[in-house]
């Protein structure tokens, strides 16, 4: 078996030290704006997302298949006496009973359809969308965006995103972040613009036990759900399409 000396143990243990990492669940630091004629910019961008509240409609087929199971099974369930089952029965018919109603799943704001209600597609994921400036925007027009802001000199990524949905919601503690790292990223080029390209990063924050925001910082703004949210992006359409995991 060969021995290495301290100092070669050291250098082999420097040159370990130096290999870049791979994936990591902690905050990372954001990295430098990179060198020469491209600026570098960095943007977060937030995908604000209330999920469903009622449980979304069977499938059809999924129904039939349900349907068919439990039948299946009551071809071999056991048998119990009359007097237990009597007594199965009987529970829950005290005073303290309450008859339960459910709510419906068509609302005003679906009938009406206002999009700039939390109270519309209930048993669907809504995501928020603003109007207005934008970095990178053609002519500096306003579009409809996500929550953003250009990163200057915050300690990471997220606290950056943090940033720009505190400013227009106004605050963080209805809300919850979905880990450290961002969810997708993409490279904006930008041919035809004095803005030269940069990259673009999406971290995904959640609603919390709220039905209502004061949204700001923008001249419109509506919620949306996914298939809704692809009509405003045609040119971005697939990109979002994969970023956007929507299981019903």
């Amino acid at each position: 078996m060969l021995s290495r000396s301290p100092a070669t143990a050291s250098l082999l243990l420097r040159s370990l030290l130096r290999q870049p990492r791979g994936f990591s669940s902690s905050a990372a630091a954001a990295p430098a704006p990179a060198k020469g004629g491209d600026d570098g910019k960095l943007v977060a961008s937030v995908l604000f997302e209330r999920l469903p509240v009622v449980i979304p409609k069977i499938h059809p087929v999924v129904y039939a298949f349900q349907e068919f199971s439990f039948r299946w099974r009551q071809q071999y369930r056991r048998q119990y006496p009359d007097d237990v089952l009597g007594k199965a029965d009987a529970r829950g018919k005290g005073d303290y009973h309450i008859d339960y109603v459910p709510a419906p799943r068509i609302t005003e704001a679906d009938k009406a359809n206002d999009l700039k209600s939390l109270q519309r597609a209930l048993d669907n994921k809504l995501y928020l969308l603003l109007y207005g400036n934008a970095y990178g925007a053609p002519d500096g027009k306003p579009i409809w965006h996500f929550p953003e802001k250009v990163y200057e000199n915050e300690e990471t990524m997220r606290l950056c995103a943090e940033t720009a949905l505190k400013s227009v919601i106004g605050g963080l503690d209805n809300t919850y972040f979905v880990g450290n790292a961002p969810m997708a990223h993409m490279v904006v080029e930008q041919p035809d613009s004095s803005v030269s390209s940069f990259k673009r990063f999406f971290f995904k924050s959640q609603v919390v036990g709220a039905t209502k925001y004061h949204i700001g910082k923008c001249k419109d703004y509506a919620w949306v759900t996914k298939d809704e949210l692809l009509e405003y992006f045609p040119e971005n359409k697939d990109f979002f399409s994969k970023m956007i995991i929507h299981i019903r």
